[in-house]
């Protein structure tokens, strides 16, 4: 372990998270409890400086030398709107030019931002898998940001809909990395109940813990289904595969990754080597340290986004675990087990201090409180067993993940994740994305607003064949196999939404973002024989860092066109048989093609009603930005 005065102050960060003209929250992680004195500086105005005390910023520790930061500052008066604002975050004096130059442009003296005073355009996208071999599509906002001459050219946010990390889905040489840092940092160990070893210290040490962690979980009968659903790597054969076989299980370990996925200073800390592994091992391990090089390479460009522009998250299954809470019975099993509902809530805390408390810090008071008492002492570096269950027990109940920010156009982001409509008679039914109370506060909050932004993780308006299939496969009793979680999947909270989409006080105008499917498209949405009635856009960019497998997407994308042209029968077996869906044609598309099949991050401009006028799709391998194409009238 590094001692601490060898260890930068800085490890990640910062992250500039909410901001608003009178609250600006940003997050880092410092080697250490910092102490430090925000600078903004704005046109005609002298320096303000800001001394970070208590009042301003939140400390959680997880280690001998992680502490989380969180700066919360009110400001007194108000800051100026569309102008651009200096920062620097002053440590003993030096700013961020001398502790991380990597976070600053081209011959700027300090790190900005800019207040907009209305949602003019924004980036939004999901799924960064580390070690997916395509280009990481944060570095096309990198490129946006360096190449911004005029306040129009750069965004208002960045909007990440889910799978900021593949917690299910882990390389081998990033779990090396992972287990490296984590004896760097000192990240506290925890005891595990229901599995082979005892506690942390002895899961990373075990032959089985790379590539083979379903061997940790005891030999009963009645877990397999458990080991399936966490280590057993299941195929999907009409999706992708799921390789779970290096599933994180403890905080650490996903606090770990994080680090990892987000900063480049940690891997300055660390020379992982590999573990011992069998020859096939060894090749596949070889080929992952491939793709983990080039996310590495990639990370000063991450940093320098996330350090120039508000970010705001939510998340979906893979930040948690595959699947997370499909059905009931995926959570009657899941739950029901000491070792699988560790993993999961271990999970949610690194969620909760690394995405969802950035969001808005005044929710989680709580639970910051008894994560800070958990983590304050650690006696012989274990977290106590008993303080840690309680705590994720809370977690696992919370239910105010969700938000919702007073912009132009008003920006809700919804929590599709943990409060579900349950099928309580078929268990192996999937579950309704929002229950019907969760549904109510939705439209208690869109109600007479002339416009608004939703982030729903999962697209509303998805491609009807691919919805069909994963129906099927629920019909047959196996919605694992292809992840059949979608809107339409569940008739109550399908109508219900649509419902909310036609009521006469909801907005005329909806631009629903979406991620989850690793490919991007548009559908523009009109209510039939209504004149007038709400215009709705549903626009969905997956991944920043996954595609789907080419060859099926061109099959899916042709078969639906065929299957569900605006003149098909069909179209009267689906639910959304009140509604018209026109899709946008992406530029440069092949003949007919809808689904655009490409790693980057979507870009939508919009105009003064709120409506989307500008749509594109920046692509991650270096092609030229595709813009989505509204069909001529």
């Amino acid at each position: 372990m590094l001692q601490p005065d060898t260890l930068p102050a800085v490890i990640a960060g910062p992250l500039l998270r909410r901001l608003e003209p009178q609250r600006l929250v940003i997050w880092l992680v410092g080697s250490r409890a910092l102490h430090m004195t925000l600078r903004l500086q704005s046109p005609q105005d002298e320096p303000l400086y800001i001394a970070l005390d208590a009042q301003h910023c939140q400390v959680v520790r997880a280690g001998h030398h992680a502490f989380i930061h969180l700066i919360d500052v009110s400001m007194g008066s108000a800051l100026p709107q569309d102008v651009v604002i200096d920062y620097d975050l002053l440590l003993d004096g030096t700013g961020i030019a001398e502790w991380a130059p990597h976070l600053l442009y081209a011959k700027a003296p300090s790190a900005n931002f800019v207040l907009h005073s209305r949602i003019h355009q924004l980036v939004h996208g999901s799924c960064r898998k580390p070690h997916h071999r395509a280009d990481d599509g944060l570095l096309c906002v990198d490129r946006l940001l360096a190449e911004a001459h005029t306040l129009a050219e750069r965004p208002a946010l960045l909007l990440m809909s889910g799978d900021q990390i593949y917690a299910d889905d882990v390389a081998g040489p990033m779990l090396r990395a992972i287990h490296g840092l984590i004896a760097r940092l000192g990240l506290y160990d925890e005891y595990l109940e229901g599995a082979v070893v005892d506690d942390s210290a002895s899961l990373y040490g075990h032959r089985a813990s790379y590539y083979h962690r379903a061997d940790l979980l005891p030999a009963l009968d009645s877990n397999e289904t458990l080991r399936e659903r966490f280590f057993g790597g299941v195929k999907k054969p009409i999706f992708t595969s799921s390789t779970a076989d290096n599933h994180l299980v403890t905080f650490a370990e996903v606090m770990a990754m994080y680090l990892l996925v987000w900063s480049p200073t940690p891997w300055t800390l660390i020379t992982p080597q590999p573990p011992q592994l069998s020859v096939e091992e060894q090749q596949r391990y070889a080929r992952e340290q491939v793709q983990i090089d080039q996310l590495r390479n990639s990370l000063p460009g991450v940093a320098r986004v996330f350090a120039h522009l508000s970010t705001l998250m939510i998340f979906d299954d893979h930040d948690i675990t595959d699947d997370w809470n499909l059905s009931a019975q995926w959570e009657e099993t899941a739950y029901g087990h000491p070792f699988s509902k560790r993993i999961i809530g271990n999970a949610l805390l690194a969620y909760l201090l690394c995405q969802g408390w950035g969001n808005q810090p005044e929710v989680f008071s709580e639970l910051l409180s008894q994560t800070q008492a958990l983590t304050a002492h650690a006696p012989d570096n274990h977290l106590d067993a008993t303080a840690q269950d309680d705590l994720l027990d809370a977690l696992l109940k919370f239910q105010h993940w969700h938000y919702v920010l007073p912009t132009t156009p008003a920006l809700v982001v919804l929590d599709t994740r943990t409060r579900r409509w349950r099928n309580e008679f078929t268990l192996k039914q999937p579950s309704g994305l929002l229950d019907w109370e969760a549904l109510s506060e939705l439209q208690q909050a869109l109600l007479d607003h002339p416009s608004a932004i939703i982030v729903s993780p999962a697209p509303v308006f998805g491609v009807k064949l691919i919805e069909t299939v994963q129906k099927v496969f629920s019909w047959c009793g196996f919605p694992l196999l292809v992840d059949a979680e979608n809107w339409m999947a569940h008739r109550g909270a399908a109508q219900v939404i649509l419902n909310i989409f036609r009521h006469s006080r909801t907005p005329g105008n909806y631009v629903i973002l979406s991620g989850d499917v690793h490919y991007s498209f548009v559908y523009e949405v009109l209510i039939r024989h209504r004149n007038g009635g709400p215009r709705i856009w549903q626009i969905t960019s997956s991944g920043i860092k996954n595609e789907f497998p080419p060859r099926q997407l061109e099959w899916f994308d042709r078969l639906n066109r065929w299957l569900y042209s605006p003149r098909s029968p069909l179209n009267g077996f689906t639910r959304r048989r009140p509604m018209q869906v026109v899709p946008h044609i992406p530029e440069h598309a092949e003949a007919g093609e809808r689904l655009w099949n490409s790693a980057g991050i979507g870009q939508v401009f919009f105009n003064q009603q709120g409506q989307p006028e500008v749509i594109y799709q920046h692509n991650a391998d270096g092609r030229p930005k595709t813009r989505m194409l509204a069909p001529k009238k």
